[in-house]
């Protein structure tokens, strides 16, 4: 369903990828694990068709996302880093606003109830916290049913109940015959999620397997600092 090969993206003299490569595929939960700057947000914002690669190529849905119709965006859920929702509106007639853009929407009061929406539906967005924030553009990428679901840093904020609902949440998805993409520096995340784990560091992949295939005979978090120290150069 995705299919990333030897990107490169590079913001002046900063390189931000350096041959990236990896898959997800359906009714799986891939995470994208690595530091800050390891490059996992721009190449999930190429992937979403918000960036361009300079070299490189990606397919999603089999269609290169740069170029794709509308048809195709129809397809995908997107849950940014930043959120990038409306902030003078209300969460709930926002999320049904959105539903009427798509021919089989999720139930928007049971998808706000599962969130915790409905808690504070009567309050902007711009005076939300960071964390119902955060419920809000989750529930804004769901509730097209998606066939392909990116979320960068879907946790963020997030208090530990309502970050095990997510999880919650984003496995059912993955387990409907979504392919999910999730970008996390959180070893208990990927751990918990990954059906395919991506290992990032310093703009390439390190290493891509299961987690208990990447982390070998030792743990994930041993295995990540020993893969990451070695991508950096000499």
């Amino acid at each position: 369903m995705i299919r990333v090969h030897q990107l490169t993206r590079a913001f002046g003299r900063v390189r931000a990828l350096d041959g990236v490569s990896w898959t997800a595929q359906p009714a799986q939960v891939t995470c994208l694990l690595g530091p800050n700057g390891a490059g996992k947000t721009t190449t999930v914002e190429i992937a979403e068709g918000l960036q361009h690669a300079d070299s490189g190529t990606v397919e999603v849905l089999g269609a290169d996302p740069w170029r794709a119709p509308a048809e195709h965006r129809a397809r995908v859920g997107v849950m940014l880093q930043d959120g990038g929702l409306p902030q003078a509106v209300r969460p709930l007639p926002l999320l049904r606003h959105l539903s009427r853009f798509y021919a089989s929407p999720a139930d928007v009061g049971a998808l706000a109830g599962e969130l915790g929406i409905d808690e504070f539906a009567g309050t902007t967005i711009r005076r939300l916290s960071g964390g119902q924030r955060q419920r809000v553009a989750l529930a804004a990428a769901l509730v097209g049913h998606p066939e392909v679901l990116f979320l960068d840093e879907p946790t963020a904020g997030l208090d530990p109940h309502v970050r095990r609902t997510v999880w919650e949440l984003i496995a059912r998805t993955a387990g409907d015959g979504a392919t999910v993409v999730v970008t996390t520096h959180s070893f208990e995340e990927a751990e918990r999620l990954a059906d395919h784990l991506v290992i990032m560091a310093s703009g390439r992949t390190v290493a891509e397997g299961t987690a208990a295939e990447v982390a070998g005979s030792g743990t994930l978090e041993t295995a990540y600092f020993a893969l990451t120290d070695r991508s950096e150069p000499a």
